[in-house]
């Protein structure tokens, strides 16, 4: 453990730290208006692990000296924070968002059930799945636009809305492992490990669907009396009624954001396309959420700043534990760390067993939903539903409760 290692954990448990008192400087902001602008920023999640990546990279600056400190964040891989980054704001796009809840409400008025308790099934249970093809954080956009207004809105008990979140982030975790790229930490060991999509769909994809169904069922129980009638997409007083051609040319930059999503030069490229075909056909638009995804964007990449600096302390704990203890290792290990980092140390052990491969993928998409840090698409969650929380703030210690019984739910179908 060199200098610069203890800085950087001592670091990454303060920012732990901070993501969980975060609600506590929201609730600061308001009783002391003077400083409500500086007490905002900090109570911000996303703002967290950026700050504390910034604090480390001045103090490697003060220990090694400038050059290192450049060198060291210029050495991250920031791949993942741009992609998530761009493909919320192009699947957020009115366009993309319309078709996607006109085509969810055509098939809730198809389910034997009352229409808003069918269109919040499929929102936790039919758009998770989904991200096996568009990609999790993608799902997790359209999924969080969707239920916003049916569940996470006033009215609806507090404990509820976090038994729900819960829910949506677990399931958009294991949702996403019915191919091979779709799940970051699915992502990050399938080509050492030759994981293709007919294995992944095999060996966890039908254990996934039955855990998200399962868990939608179950949450939706117990919302069905607070869930108010649902219409119909507003036709007026928002955007012109979206041409079909224009709903094809912008799920067609989702999907070609989505084949390029590990080529950031070719997708960013294309955002910019994305970007002037929205200004040419404003009318048809609705604001894009770019402040939601920068910051987004920015939690990423400080989490992947902060995170570079863990390996020496967590690659040992991998490595060392048996296939059993191992997917409750990285059951846990996730609640505070990434889960496509954690899979990401596991692919660098040679010679580790298949069994002990599964399990370690399978602790670690099981807990994705514990804190805003565990899977990576949880901050676009915690960003576009945060609003409908009392003082627009999520609480770590009420996610971590609502996503307990849905882990339990997702452990058992991939363990027993």
């Amino acid at each position: 453990m060199t200098t610069i290692q203890l800085i950087g954990a001592i670091l990454f448990a303060l920012a732990l730290v901070h993501t969980f008192a975060a609600k506590s400087f929201e609730i600061l902001a308001h009783r002391h208006p003077h400083h409500a602008g500086l007490l905002h920023l900090l109570g911000e999640v996303e703002v967290v692990f950026g700050f504390w990546a910034a604090i480390l990279i001045v103090a490697i600056a003060l220990v090694a000296g400038g050059e290192n400190a450049i060198a060291y964040a210029e050495s991250r891989q920031y791949t993942e924070p741009l992609f998530v980054f761009v493909v919320m704001v192009v699947a957020a796009s009115w366009p993309v968002l319309n078709a996607v809840q006109r085509a969810l409400q055509a098939l809730a008025r198809l389910a034997p059930m009352r229409t808003e308790l069918a269109l919040a099934w499929l929102g936790l249970a039919l758009v998770p799945l989904a991200g096996s093809l568009i990609t999790e954080p993608a799902a997790m956009t359209l999924a969080a636009l969707t239920l916003a207004p049916l569940v996470f809105r006033d009215g609806m008990p507090e404990r509820l809305k976090y038994a729900a979140l819960g829910v949506l982030f677990v399931n958009v975790s294991i949702g996403g492992t019915l191919t091979s790229y779709a799940a970051p930490p699915v992502l990050m060991v399938a080509a050492t490990w030759g994981w293709d999509s007919a294995f992944m769909a095999s060996q966890f994809g039908w254990k996934a669907t039955l855990a998200v169904l399962v868990n939608a069922s179950a949450i939706c129980f117990v919302l069905k009396r607070h869930l108010q009638p649902a219409g119909a997409p507003a036709e007026g007083g928002g955007p012109a009624r979206v041409p079909l051609l224009v709903s094809l040319i912008h799920l067609g930059f989702l999907a070609a954001v989505v084949l390029l999503a590990h080529h950031p030069v070719m997708f960013l490229g294309l955002f910019l396309l994305f970007l002037g075909f929205t200004q040419a056909y404003q009318r048809y638009q609705q604001p894009l959420i770019l402040k939601e995804g920068l910051l987004v964007g920015f939690f990423l990449a400080g989490l992947v700043v902060l995170g570079g600096m863990q390996q020496w302390w967590l690659q040992p704990i991998v490595s060392s534990l048996p296939p059993v203890a191992l997917f409750f290792g990285a059951l846990g290990l996730t609640a505070i760390t990434d889960n496509a980092a954690l899979t990401y140390l596991g692919s660098l052990i040679d010679g580790m067993a298949p069994q002990a491969q599964y399990m370690l993928v399978a602790g670690a998409v099981a807990g994705g939903g514990l804190t805003v840090i565990a899977n990576a698409p949880n901050p676009a969650g915690v960003s576009l539903l945060r609003r409908g929380f009392q003082d627009e703030s999520i609480g770590a210690i009420g996610l971590l409760l609502g996503a307990l019984p849905p882990t339990a739910v997702a452990a058992a179908a991939f363990f027993l």
